[in-house]
């Protein structure tokens, strides 16, 4: 078994991250957004910053619990949520702001939705 209290203090703040990155991308009605001005380079920054957070909050958990719990929530493609940090952290000026654009549009909500059911079951236990 593995420490519950951590686990859910971890998806908490991936949750807090989820909310900020739909919070800055709400104005965002397009990839040319992000880089068309300052104001959306510093946006897609901040976005970054956000996702490089729940990425590195992903793999804190699973490793803490030892690779047990993401597992029994296949809605969500970890390896590839995880691996989104990986991409911005190490290929930062190659990242592709229509694939950011793209996570925001159409995968934080779910992701977001997922993490919140994981903390309600987590509670429930």
């Amino acid at each position: 078994m593995f420490d519950k209290e951590l686990a859910n203090e971890i998806l908490s703040r991936i949750y807090r991250s989820t909310q900020i990155v739909l919070k800055r991308f709400k104005p965002i009605t397009s990839s040319d957004d992000f880089i068309k001005t300052e104001e959306g380079l510093e946006r897609l920054d901040s976005i970054c910053m956000q996702l490089i957070a729940i990425g590195e909050g992903l793999k804190g958990l699973d490793k803490v619990t030892g690779k047990s719990l993401l597992k029994k929530y296949p809605e969500i493609e970890w390896k590839k949520v995880m691996g989104m940090r990986d991409v911005i952290t190490h290929h930062y000026f190659d990242l592709d702001a229509e694939i950011v654009f793209d996570v925001c549009e159409y995968h934080i909500e779910e992701l977001a939705g997922t993490i919140n059911k994981i903390i309600e079951d987590l509670k429930g236990q």
